[in-house]
């Protein structure tokens, strides 16, 4: 699983190259979106709930995430329309980062308005990481994947870009395998993430 990642030939795309490639291959009458998410750390300035969670305004942070209820509904019959399956895939560390755990409620929002998401405990994949982690990969159906890239500050700064049939197959293998492995989000939610107190850190 994994094995020939990431030994395929991609080309790197800047972030606006990225997002412009990724709709455009969304739109173009894909079957299925994958994506999985691994990283424990990231920032997302300019939206108002991570603004607020970064500045240790936890109660804030959560009260501001209703605010993207429809732009993530919009998103969700958007991929609908299309006739895409979404799924995603988050692996969460123990001990839980506090970026993580600000990002796990607003990940429930998604589920609520109609996101595939499930969430895999990195314990559980000690056996397939013990050379690298697993990618934080985007597939497209059988034509596109992106490995996403961020700065040594944890912003989102593009992507790499892989078109080679056989490792999106791998990859796309490799994805199904750990997304069946994933747990339900309300269940995983409501066990490790709802009884811990505000993070004592922030970004």
């Amino acid at each position: 699983m994994f094995d020939s990642f990431p030994q395929g030939v991609s080309t790197r795309l800047a972030r606006p190259r990225y997002h412009e490639e990724y709709y455009r291959t969304l739109k173009s009458g894909i079957g299925h979106l994958n994506k999985l998410e691994r990283g424990q750390h990231f920032k997302e300035r300019g939206f108002a709930s991570w603004e607020a969670f970064a500045s240790g305004h936890w109660d804030k942070a959560l009260s501001l995430i209703e605010e993207r209820r429809d732009a993530y509904a919009q998103q969700v019959e958007e991929v609908d329309r299309l006739g895409v399956l979404q799924r995603r895939l988050r692996v969460v560390e123990f001990p839980v980062t506090p970026y993580v755990q600000w990002e796990l409620h607003v990940l429930r929002l998604r589920v609520e308005v109609g996101d595939r998401i499930r969430l895999l405990d990195a314990r559980t994949i000690r056996d397939i990481e013990k050379h690298r982690p697993v990618p934080e990969v985007v597939i497209l159906g059988d034509i596109a994947m992106f490995e996403v890239q961020y700065d040594d500050d944890g912003n989102a700064a593009g992507a790499n870009h892989y078109t080679d049939p056989e490792l999106i197959a791998e990859t796309s293998a490799g994805f199904d395998e750990l997304y069946a492995q994933g747990e339900e989000y309300a269940a995983f939610f409501d066990r490790e993430i709802a009884p811990l107190p505000p993070p004592a850190a922030t970004p």
